[in-house]
């Protein structure tokens, strides 16, 4: 298991879905930053589910104790641990289908990785769950990244056909993106978003889940951070979202798009603006040679549906040897990028202020 990421700012998440408790250590956070505990709070509540019908009815409650590395809500310097409680499990879901793989699931492939011992119930260390201990340490990374002038937001750009409007990336203002970072549905189009709540539940009655892209800014990074060729901004943020379960695909910039286009079109051309150097587009997403470039940086993340479905699907029983069919209970987003977006905010923070201490 390798649970462990950073070089200079390290995180190590630990527990399981159906544990009795999940959590983070941060180590190397600088010492004497001011943590607003009830701005950590907003963060964590928008990972927790909206309503039954759009998502689980799981209902964690997803209030961090912190054991140490803040006092009088500053940072200490120190390791910073802090444990979140499952309140709300229900093993019993998954009692009998110990040795029925789940279509979509990472039930086989972790069987054999850990010699039958892992955690199958609720996918263990490998679920959804374990990004609220990943969203709680990028809100606190998120504040200090504030003092020093960088934002981070993002929104729920596509489910199935319907689209978002896209984030300007060249004039993006810093109110978008904190209105964004505060909404628990956040799109940039509010009609937009009504067209998607009426998508997932179409495909929820039909027993079905559905993907989504969820795309993310930062401004406020000057040029010059990134280190090449194994440590570049791009492979950094995207080490750690591809952490994130469900995550499928990241492209920056004009991304998969470019491969289509010129050079003369893909091409962002410099210019002086205020003082300073900057382009005239942006096609390469804020990054060039893995390097940030100034501009805001932009990227998408895709996440496949949501692999528990309630149609009844073909898989094999390990037990046994024999095929058999399975339908899968318990409780389960019929879009899991709904409540993504803090996840991959997350993500961005703590790799941006990794590069930055």
């Amino acid at each position: 298991m390798s649970s462990i990421w950073g070089n200079k700012i390290k995180i190590s998440v630990f527990g399981e879905s159906h544990g009795t408790a999940i959590g983070v250590v941060i180590d190397s956070l600088p010492p004497g930053e001011k943590i607003n505990l009830s701005e950590v709070k907003l963060q964590m509540n928008r990972r927790r589910p909206i309503d039954e019908n759009l998502s689980t009815s799981r209902a964690e409650e997803d209030n961090p104790e912190i054991i140490s590395g803040i006092l009088n809500e500053t940072t200490t310097g120190t390791p910073l641990c802090a444990i979140i409680q499952n309140k709300d499990a229900n093993s019993q879901d998954y009692s009998s289908k110990e040795f029925m793989l789940r279509p979509g699931h990472a039930d086989f492939t972790s069987y054999i990785r850990y010699k039958g011992f892992n955690d199958f119930r609720g996918g263990g260390h490998l679920s959804g769950r374990l990004t609220a201990p990943l969203v709680f340490a990028g809100a606190i990374c998120k504040q200090i990244l504030k003092r020093k002038g960088i934002e981070i937001g993002s929104h729920i750009s596509s489910i199935e056909n319907i689209s978002d409007k896209l984030f300007d990336p060249i004039y993006l203002k810093s109110s978008l993106l904190k209105t964004l970072s505060s909404s628990r549905f956040p799109v940039i189009s509010s009609k937009v978003r009504k067209k998607m709540e009426e998508k997932i539940l179409e495909i929820k009655t039909q027993g079905d889940s559905i993907g989504g892209i969820v795309e993310c800014a930062i401004i406020g990074v000057p040029a010059g951070i990134g280190n090449p060729i194994f440590s570049s901004v791009e492979s950094k943020i995207s080490s750690l979202v591809f952490g994130i379960p469900g995550i499928k695909g990241i492209e920056f910039g004009s991304g998969f798009r470019s491969s289509k286009m010129k050079g003369s079109e893909n091409n962002d051309e410099f210019i002086f603006k205020n003082g300073k150097v900057q382009t005239l587009t942006n096609n390469h997403g804020g990054i060039l040679g893995g390097i940030s470039s100034g501009m805001p940086i932009i990227f998408k993340a895709a996440f496949k549906p949501t692999p528990s479905i309630a149609k009844t699907q073909k898989t094999v029983n390990l037990k046994s040897g024999l095929p058999c069919k399975l339908n899968i209970k318990g409780r389960h987003d019929p879009c899991i990028a709904v409540r993504a977006a803090p996840a991959v905010e997350a993500a961005a923070s703590i790799s941006i202020l990794d590069f930055l201490i």
